[in-house]
Parts: C-alpha cells; structure tokens; sequence
C-alpha cells in the first residue's frame, strides 16, 4: 500500500533538479571550490570512453556550472587526493574521496569470492570479471599475484603492460564469453588487474589517451584515507542510499537502491531493510508522487523551489540516469542512441537532452569536429509543446563551444527549428 502525503509529479521535478544542483545560478567561470560541490552533490561522475564531444565526466559539472577548467579537474581526479575512480554500482565513476571507506566493503565483498562458488549477491563488477576469474582460478592460478607484483614493481602500468610472460590470445582463439561481445573479453593481465582494482589492491592512478593507468594503491590514495577506519558494512551500504537519497531528492526505492535500475544497486532485501531504517530515523519521509505507482520517499532535507535552468546534458548525467525515472518526472522518453544501428537512429548518434526552466524541450546531437574548430549540430528535435527554445538554446551552445575551445557552431540540422537556430548564430 502507498503511504504518505502526495506530491504532485511538478514538484517531484523540481525537488530532483534542486537536489541535483540546477536551483541556482551558475557562477561564471566556476573555481575548485564550486566544483567541489558539485561532485559531493551529485555523489559521481560516470565515466565513458565516447569522446565524440567530450569526455562524459566532465559535462555534469558544465551543465552546472558553465565554464570551468577541465585540467583542473583532472588533477582532482587522478593523482590529487580529492577524487577516485571506483565501481558506483557496476558503472565505471568517480566519487569524493570521502566515499573510500565507504566502498571498502565491495572491495572486501570480491576479494572474498571463490570463483567457482556461487556468487555473492554484493559482488559488483563487470561481467568480464566474473567469468574471466572463473576460467583463471583454473587455468592460472598464479597469474593475479604475478600480475600484482609487476604493478608494484613498474606502476604505473596499463593492463597491457602487466602481464610478465606476455601470454596474449590470438585473434584466432575461440572467445571465453561470447555472451559478453568482443568488446568485453578481455586479455588475461587485464581481467586480473581489474580484478585487482575491484578488491581496492590497485588503483587507477591515471589515464593515457583515455587508457587506465593502474599502480598499486598506496602510491595512488592518500594514507589517510587509506588508514581510516574502515565501517561496518550494513552503515557503508546506509551511508551510500543516503547519498542516493540527497542526490535524487525524491525517488522510489528502486531508483534509489534497487538492484538492476537503483542509483546505488543492492539486493532486494538489503535494499529493502536500509529504506525501511532511513524512514525510522525519519531521514526519508514516504510520498505519493502523482502518477507513480511504486511507493516513493522524499529525503527529508529537500527542498522545492522554482528552477530556471539551461543546461544540455550528458547522457550519462546522474539527474537522468534512469530512464524511466526521467520518463515520470519529465514525460520524455530516452535512450542513447551511440549503440543503435545508424538506419534505426530517430534523433542523432550523441543526443544531449536539453533542459530549459524546469523541463526537458529538445533533443540535441552534437559533435566536436576538432579538426576545423566548429561544435557540429547535425540533428535537432524539438519536444511537443516546446517553445521559446531558441535562443536559450543558441546561447548555450555559444558557451560549450567556448568552453571546448571550438571557434563556430556548425547547424546542419534542417527543419524549422535548425534554420531558425542558424539564424540566430548567425
């Protein structure tokens, strides 16, 4: 049974842009310090190698912020003790260093798997992993303790340099895991160092062309983190919900911590158990969301207030993370289009949905064309009802290209809504 006073689906919308970062004005060009606040505030940064555009990571806090330095961010990621890069569920990303001791306990929860025994429901980490440890805990034994002494000795390293006696499958050899796609059948040093980083034994401690740096994490994370006191596990895993909770606003306990589509996955049960403990200790506060049908819970410090936002997003932005979530409260259908088939694509290859007041008006794709300096927009779809979207739109293209260091904008999208947008660029 759904309890709890009702919220208008409005202001759901607006509690979770709030929560986000998008209920005030952006600073100008932003400092370390306000780009601190974003990371804390929305808890990651997810990271993918598409770099069509940019780097995923780094428009979160371009959305917020407007223009701020990208080497700067950088040096908090890797190497400057204020970021680390880690598994948020089993996505690639980068959290506060606070979050450390926090994700000790996934780290603890896959050192402790025995890989022909059944999996550990809190096991998080790639597929790859999971079945390249299997076939390694037969085959070779001994490969993950080689591998982590050649960190040890030559980190940083990348994967490809970790393994001793260079033993590499040809591209003749049947794949171990078909299933997985070509994509994630991964080299032997790579499944064992990546095994490595998801036990905490190794760090990434940089990238080269986008490529994981690994060494072992002494080198990499401050001592102090390090050393800190590691918590019980049942309190990381409430602490991590909690984080969910305020960076969500408002959510169903699927979104928050659900186990295929949470923000933070858990098992059922578990996750069921630290929601039913937060609204205990009234920190969540059960609602009725208009049209949802699955109990919803308010973090008890949300606020709701009129946004006026103007932002493209990432498709890897956490405010939209979940597609169905972003479906109920922004009534905007979405998918990333850069694995479809390019006859099946309806509105672009890397489609940023553009956020204007407190809506989602259009969808955007874009491109970097480095080579002749210009921000391409090849497609341009605009959201039923939508209006007025012109010129805030044309002026926040203005500031990414500034910001990417491209010196035009290039509309080839046709319609009326491109010819209009080429118009008012000029």
């Amino acid at each position: 049974m759904v309890v709890g006073p009702a919220v208008p689906v409005a202001a759901a919308r607006r509690i979770a842009l709030v929560a986000q970062g998008f209920g005030q004005a952006r600073p100008g060009r932003a400092d370390v310090r306000q780009v601190r606040r974003v990371v804390e505030r929305v808890g990651v940064l997810q990271v993918d190698s598409v770099n069509v555009l940019c780097r995923s990571h780094y428009l979160p806090v371009f959305s917020r912020l407007g223009e701020y330095s990208r080497e700067r961010l950088d040096r908090m990621c890797w190497g400057g003790g204020e970021l680390f890069e880690y598994f948020w569920g089993h996505k690639a990303a980068l959290l506060p260093m606070a979050s450390y001791p926090l994700a000790r306990w996934r780290m603890r929860v896959a050192e402790r798997q025995v890989w022909d025994a059944p999996l550990d429901p809190e096991l998080q980490v790639p597929w790859s992993v999971v079945v390249g440890m299997r076939r390694l805990s037969v085959e070779r034994p001994g490969l993950v303790d080689d591998v982590l002494a050649m960190v040890a000795e030559k980190g940083p390293i990348t994967a490809g340099e970790a393994d001793r006696d260079g033993v590499r499958r040809k591209r003749t050899d049947p794949d171990p895991d078909p299933t997985t796609g070509t994509m994630w059948n991964w080299q032997d040093a790579k499944i064992a160092i990546e095994y490595l980083f998801a036990t905490g034994r190794v760090a990434i401690a940089g990238r080269r062309h986008f490529e994981r740096l690994y060494d072992v994490a002494e080198r990499v994370l401050p001592g102090a983190v390090l050393n800190a006191p590691e918590l019980d596990d049942h309190e990381a895993r409430r602490e991590f919900v909690r984080i969910a909770a305020r960076s969500l606003g408002v959510a169903t306990a699927g979104e928050l911590c659900g186990a295929t589509k949470g923000h933070y996955p858990l098992p059922t049960a578990t996750a069921r158990r630290v929601v039913g403990e937060l609204v205990d200790a009234g920190e969540l506060v059960p609602v009725q969301v208009d049209g949802v049908k699955q109990q919803s819970y308010l973090w008890a410090e949300a606020e709701d207030r009129p946004v006026d936002a103007r932002a493209l997003l990432s498709p890897f932005d956490t405010l939209i993370w979940n597609r169905d979530r972003t479906e109920r409260l922004f009534e905007f259908f979405y998918r990333i289009s850069i694995y479809t088939p390019e006859a099946q694509r309806v509105h672009g290859y890397y489609v940023l949905p553009f956020l204007l007041g407190d809506r989602l008006v259009a969808r955007v794709d874009l491109k970097a064309d480095r080579r002749n300096s210009a921000l391409a927009v090849p497609t341009l779809t605009l959201e039923p009802g939508a209006t007025d979207v012109v010129e805030p739109l044309a002026a926040e293209l203005q500031l990414m290209a500034r910001w990417l260091g491209l010196e035009r904008i290039q509309v080839t999208a046709g319609g009326p809504l491109g010819r209009a947008l080429s118009s008012v660029l000029g």
